[in-house]
């Protein structure tokens, strides 16, 4: 299959051939192909009780500190989801391309499903500017420190307790604590100890070219990154099923949109950049 044209081939060896930094950064569309759902649809409803919480309002602070152990059973429950899933051809594309260019390479995703990792790129190139679902924090913020949940410690239906040792794995090792799930909940905001948010914006101003995969430009700091990445001559690529923000900011600013799969488009860039997949 050939998704791309002459003309962005031929960008992209150029690219290739220099020495500024390759920067990709990935939304929800990579990992729905991998059979994860966005959780914005009817997947991610959850019932409490007789009421019906959509993800807005589960994934908030304010629920947590009134319903804590339901917010819990819920990214339990999205764990299961995340770990039974496997990185498609598209992850593995991208884990092709930093073995291949190295330091000159960054991964900036939103999935807090870990799949990048799990494919093969490593955690100093890769930036999970809303967090990884394998991990928890202190609730108190008595420490900065993320802690990995334990292998397993998941759900598998909606209607599933929480696991028995539950009280006891969900508390700070340092206090004794509740802690939280380690994700950017929606009436939060980003930083940089935790998310990456000022590491995300000197990178893009290092950034010749920007690939964005699977994004709909809903939250600020990827619309960030490519305002920034455009405004120091950078070159965008856009890959997405549909338009959206992404690519006709790309187009409009002399890029490219590929309206494409990831798994489809990404092997093909890699290849036009000269990695070996």
């Amino acid at each position: 299959m050939n998704l791309l044209s002459t003309k962005l081939k031929s960008v992209l060896a150029k690219i290739a051939a220099g020495d500024g930094l390759i920067t990709v950064l990935t939304g929800a569309g990579i990992s729905a192909e991998s059979g994860i759902p966005t959780f914005r649809g009817k997947e991610g409803y959850w019932t409490i009780g007789s009421a019906e919480y959509h993800p807005q309002d589960m994934a908030t602070f304010a629920m947590f500190g009134e319903q804590p152990l339901e917010v819990w059973r819920w990214y339990l429950y999205r764990r299961g989801v995340c770990r039974r899933a496997q990185p498609n051809a598209g992850h593995l594309a991208l884990a092709a391309l930093e073995k291949t260019f190295g330091d000159r390479f960054l991964l900036i995703t939103q999935n807090v499903d870990g799949l990048h990792l799990r494919a093969g790129n490593s955690l100093r190139r890769t930036y999970q500017i809303h967090g990884n679902i394998d991990f928890m924090r202190c609730a108190d913020e008595c420490t900065d420190e993320i802690f990995p949940l334990p292998d397993g410690f998941w759900l598998t239906r909606k209607t599933d307790p929480l696991p028995e040792n539950a009280e006891s794995v969900l508390r700070c090792p340092h206090c004794g604590g509740v802690t939280r799930p380690h994700v950017l909940w929606f009436d939060e905001y980003y930083d940089e100890t935790h998310y990456r948010f000022n590491s995300s914006l000197r990178a893009a101003n290092r950034t010749a070219l920007l690939v964005v995969v699977g994004s709909s430009g809903a939250t600020n700091l990827p619309l960030q990154v490519a305002i920034s990445v455009e405004q120091v001559g950078g070159v965008i690529v856009d890959v997405n099923v549909q338009r959206n923000p992404f690519s006709v900011f790309a187009e409009d600013t002399g890029g490219f949109f590929v309206q494409s799969s990831a798994a489809k488009a990404l092997p093909e860039i890699v290849s036009a950049l000269g990695a070996a997949i």
